[in-house]
């Protein structure tokens, strides 16, 4: 099944997608959300959003590209993430998204294809970007460009600057999905099985949120409008109920950062936070 690499250069139209506190809230404890958190989790404190909410109204923009590649969605790889605030994400909003493959690159073993999602207000005021890659497995050597070397993020040798450990819940899976991604892949153990897993595995992007938060507390006060931008690579497997335990080393105006588990396996990489 080849690629559809007619997609490159092409727009989406504009996607809507409103929500109110109670989006914001429930996403907050998706990602792990604790009580003392509370500005996050309480509408009498606002409440504030997580700069990480960013992926959730961009999310169907990701699907909808992926649908349209005429491949194998069983060999679809959620790849990178990277959030970029243009301001603080208000607790209620009417917003549009609107996607554009920016490229379809030959990796040999797959096929790597980079999106762009631009995210504005009723206005057309922007509120944030979202740029994601998307890996197929097997749709390689089809003689396109490599594409752009990766952004190389390896921490220093030296203690980092913060870090913060937290244990996921076993339900955590089944509390994040509730803010869109209801891949069953995270829900169903016979699912989870047919993907080659024992058991449901933790979405990538709720383990970015978890290191969104751990970056919020580590780099940026609690503040969220202090966060102006996060990307991280996807590079292992998170089981519900793991330990993960994000370090920030500061390097100029930027974190390099890395998430891992309880058994020292590094699941978010070659992650950059911009915090000011």
């Amino acid at each position: 099944m080849a690629i559809n690499l007619g997609l490159v250069g092409k727009k989406s139209d504009p996607i809507p997608f409103q929500y109110n506190w109670k989006d914001t809230v429930l996403y907050a404890l998706g990602v792990g959300g604790k009580v003392e958190e509370l500005d996050f989790l309480y509408e009498g404190k606002g409440p504030k959003v997580l700069p990480t909410f960013a992926v959730v109204p961009s999310f169907t923009s990701m699907i909808s590209v992926a649908g349209n590649l005429g491949v194998n969605p069983m060999m679809i790889l959620h790849g990178e993430q990277k959030i970029i605030l243009h301001r603080s994400i208000p607790s209620e909003a009417k917003l549009q998204t609107v996607s554009e493959v920016k490229g379809i690159y030959d990796k040999g073993k797959g096929a790597l294809v980079v999106v762009e999602a631009t995210t504005s207000d009723d206005k057309g005021q922007p509120v944030f970007d979202n740029v994601f890659s998307i890996f197929v497995r097997g749709e390689g050597g089809f003689g396109g460009e490599r594409g752009p070397e990766a952004v190389k993020a390896d921490p220093p040798n030296r203690a980092p600057d913060f870090e913060v450990t937290e244990s996921t819940s076993r339900e955590q899976a089944l509390l994040y999905r509730l803010s869109g991604d209801l891949n069953p892949l995270h829900a169903d153990p016979n699912m989870a099985k047919f993907g080659g897993f024992d058991r449901p595995i933790l979405h990538g992007l709720c383990t970015f949120g978890h290191a969104g938060r751990a970056i919020l507390k580590g780099a940026c006060g609690g503040d969220p409008s202090k966060l102006k931008s996060f990307g991280a690579r996807f590079s292992g497997v998170v089981f519900p109920g793991d330990t993960l335990t994000t370090r920030g080393w500061k390097e100029g105006g930027q974190y390099i950062v890395t998430t891992s588990t309880q058994e020292g396996k590094v699941v978010l990489s070659n992650a950059l936070a911009d915090a000011a």
